[in-house]
């Protein structure tokens, strides 16, 4: 077993920073007695919905259709196959990377009729360059912590000799509005006042572990 003594520390980091993107999630429905006249309906609140997304452009980072489902509907209680009506439903998700035009869209796709709208989801893009500031900021903090000891030891470090990744994680916690408008009603001549959103500080956590070589401590 070796001599040369080894000095272990941990190096952890905290980053409070803006998002990069929201996420919304839009559910659209349709209902009819008839299976032809509910997918007609479907399609064309779909195209509405997608038209408006789309018309805010470079705002919009991406769009896609996450889910599609028709389906016919028994009246309950009733021991036969008789359909009481059918019922579709489109899921759409929505990447913006805008946050001015936020307020704007939410209230405006909400305004739709059968439509709820969930989100903003808040978060940082996979790739973004704050993890990898919180890993390095981690690892100066892991070499500073052992030249502390070290000093504190009167001695000093002569090499590393391992570094691992303890865990690197971000904590959200989305707001969810839902808004929504029923079918059959009077839609609004004017568009909704845009609701103020206020986007949702992402906490970035970066560890690492540290070991170090030293000379002896002068004391020792």
């Amino acid at each position: 077993m070796s001599d040369t003594p080894l000095i272990r520390v941990r190096g952890e980091t905290v980053l409070q920073v803006e998002p990069e993107i929201a996420e919304l999630t839009v559910h659209l429905q349709a209902r009819d007695t008839d299976r032809r006249r509910t997918l007609d309906r479907l399609t064309a609140r779909n195209q509405e919905c997608l038209d408006l997304i789309k018309s805010y452009g470079d705002a919009v980072e991406k769009v896609e259709t996450a889910g599609l489902v028709v389906q016919p509907l028994m009246r309950e209680r009733r021991r036969d196959e008789k359909i009481h009506r059918y019922q579709g439903t489109v899921r759409i998700n929505a990447t913006i990377t805008d946050f001015s035009v936020l307020g704007e869209l939410v209230t405006r796709l909400g305004d739709q009729e059968l439509t709820a709208v969930q989100g903003p989801t808040w978060s940082l893009r996979y790739d973004s360059q704050v993890y990898r500031q919180a890993r390095h900021q981690a690892a100066r903090e892991a070499v500073g912590r052992a030249r502390e000891y070290a000093e504190a030891l009167g001695c000093r470090l002569t090499g590393l000799v391992e570094l691992a990744d303890e865990g690197l994680s971000s904590d959200t916690h989305p707001e969810v509005y839902a808004l929504s408008a029923a079918g059959g009603m009077m839609r609004a001549q004017s568009a909704p006042e845009p609701i103020e959103l206020e986007p949702e500080i992402q906490t970035v956590r970066a560890a690492v572990e540290a070991s170090f070589t030293a000379t002896a401590p002068d004391d020792l």
